[in-house]
């Protein structure tokens, strides 16, 4: 069946306009006669585009690249270095500011310098507002993290404050999580509000521009129903073949291992103006709609932190996950400066009859005598017998398992899993990766070390059948609909609830943002009991993400699935858990 999955939803803004194309932005700059101009760019944006373009159509007297202002390189690289640190993956949540990336005296002698020009003075980069003291126009050129990631691999883009264009893609993105997007996220948050107007430049030489009260009418708007973010996918050593069919992606790349579905930290959000659409950070309505998108209680445990991740994990006629384990909550922020641990569960979505996972040590085992194994693995490429020491258990579609932090696990060849998890995504201690190099060509990171501080051996077979290991109750049921709670174990802050259905069902948010996916059935539409907001329709495989604000919403079969069963996974905060889970 030919695949329905929309990969670029557009969130339709009403009674506002956008300016595209380098020479109509110039012509709406001018009108307004600014002395100096101020274009903010957060790390990622070419900002030789945007100085080339602005002097080609504006031709200012004076015209500033911010980089001639901050510190040297090398002062830089040692002052993130402690936050960056060597290990090959993980680093620590830096609490530098944007200013720290300046001397105080060099930004004086540029301000000096601008008020001296009569013209019209432009100032482009990151820190663009620190030099230019009162511009009278600011701009804001913003650029989602997914895209910042595509220009590292394609070494076109470099860390904050470096020229590191050709470092490897690992560095690159370890330096951004820890340092540049803490920074430049902080002084958003800051500046935002006091800007003019907000640029796109995702697509080379496609800018598209609009006013920051267009930004933020827009984005209370996007809270006022369901939306979906922009997916993004990826191939990985281990990658399948199902999402290609199901998601209609290029077929002509080896396989695709990830699937992100809800990432707001790295999503896109498209925004449609009329004919033309705007792309900026989903993590933008994090940022600035926070209360009405996460809920009160919600907003008060994490602040404006999306807390719920879904992404599909594809190894459909491919291999095994790596065998890995998750840090525990104190270890994590000891290690890595991060609030709160990576909690996550497998909700199964499709399954070869010979599907499995890796969950929970076998009786018995002796850490010594594991870890040692793991480390000759490591050390002379000898395999490691997991089966000797995790237990392998057959899953079936629909089944889902809870994996707490501290669970040695991984999801085995043939299965397509939605991970349904916590946000802090990329702290996985590999333990085994099967002998393999990445797509690369190099071996994947092992965090043994890590993985030995963490893991929890009393997590046996036992325990993980009682405890973790396909966990489902009853809730209620009516005419055409039967609801349960499946895949939470005691320790998670995340609630799923999973409904069957071939008739309309009623839903409510109760003030804590709703993450859901059709994990069955071709299509539904989501509507609003009071028609507060447009329906909605979602395909297969489809997350959408409903605010707090929203309050009742109904799913109902639709389409060519009228009269046939679908079926949603449901993921929202335990608010009760906040206080314990979260230290804001």
């Amino acid at each position: 069946m030919k695949s329905n999955f929309n990969k670029f939803p557009v969130v339709e803004i009403q009674d506002h306009h956008c300016m595209a194309g380098w020479e109509n932005i110039a012509e709406q700059l001018k009108r307004d006669i600014p002395k100096i101009i101020a274009v903010e760019c957060y790390p990622g944006v070419f900002v030789e585009e945007i100085i080339t373009s602005l002097q080609k159509f504006l031709n200012p007297q004076l015209l500033v690249n911010t980089q001639q202002a901050m510190k040297s390189e090398h002062e830089i690289a040692a002052m993130v270095q402690p936050y960056v640190t060597d290990d090959p993956v993980f680093g620590y949540i830096a609490p530098l500011k944007l200013e720290d990336y300046f001397d105080p005296s060099t930004i004086a002698e540029f301000q000096n310098q601008i008020a001296d020009i009569n013209g019209c003075t432009v100032v482009v980069g990151p820190g663009a507002t620190l030099l230019a003291k009162k511009p009278d126009l600011t701009i804001y050129a913003d650029m989602p993290r997914w895209e910042i990631q595509m220009r590292y691999r394609k070494n076109t883009a470099c860390n904050l404050g470096r020229f590191n264009y050709t470092d490897s893609f690992a560095y690159q993105y370890k330096h951004a999580y820890f340092v540049d997007w803490r920074v430049c996220d902080h002084y958003k948050k800051r500046i935002l509000n006091n800007c003019n107007f907000v640029l796109d430049t995702t697509l080379l030489n496609q800018p598209k521009m609009i006013s920051a009260t267009a930004l933020f009418d827009a984005l209370q708007q996007t809270v006022k129903a369901p939306f979906r973010v922009v997916p993004f996918f990826d191939p990985g050593p281990w990658g399948g073949q199902w999402l290609k069919e199901v998601c209609d992606l290029d077929r002509s790349l080896p396989n695709y291992a990830w699937g992100f579905d809800c990432v707001p930290e790295e999503n896109s959000l498209l925004l449609g103006f009329g004919n033309q659409v705007v792309e900026i950070p989903s993590i933008n309505l994090v940022f600035f709609q926070s209360e009405a998108l996460l809920g009160k209680q919600v907003y008060d445990g994490f602040g404006d932190e999306f807390p719920i991740r879904f992404d599909f994990l594809d190894t459909m006629e491919g291999g095994n996950l790596s065998l890995q384990v998750h840090p525990l909550k104190e270890y994590i922020k000891e290690k890595f400066g991060m609030p709160y641990t990576q909690d996550e569960s497998y909700y199964m979505l499709d399954t070869k009859e010979d599907a499995f996972v890796y969950l929970g040590l076998k009786e018995g085992v002796d850490p010594d005598s594991m870890m040692q194994q793991l480390e000759i693995a490591q050390n002379d490429q000898i395999p490691f017998d997991a089966e000797q020491y995790v237990q392998k258990w057959p899953v079936r579609k629909h089944d889902h398992v809870s994996i707490p932090a501290g669970t040695v696990h991984c999801s085995g060849a043939n299965s397509v899993v939605l991970e349904i998890s916590a946000t802090p995504y990329i702290f996985t201690f590999k333990l085994w990766d099967w002998g393999r190099m990445g797509l690369d060509g190099k071996p994947r990171p092992i965090s043994l070390e890590h993985g030995r501080n963490v893991i929890q051996w009393d997590r046996t077979s036992s325990w993980t059948k009682e405890n973790i290991l396909n966990l489902t109750e009853p809730v209620a049921e009516g005419d055409g609909w039967r609801e349960e709670r499946t895949g939470l174990d005691a320790s998670s802050f995340i609630e799923t609830r999973r409904h069957w259905f071939t008739k309309k069902v009623v839903h409510h948010t109760q003030d804590v943002v709703n993450v859901l996916n059709l994990v069955d059935g071709r299509e539904v539409i989501v509507e609003s009991p009071d028609l507060s907001f447009e329906p909605y329709i979602i395909h297969y495989a489809e997350t959408f993400i409903v605010p707090a604000h929203v309050g009742a919403y109904t799913i109902t079969p639709y389409g060519e699935s009228i009269g046939k069963e679908c079926v949603t996974i449901k993921a929202s905060v335990r608010t009760n858990m906040i206080t314990n889970k979260v230290l804001k």
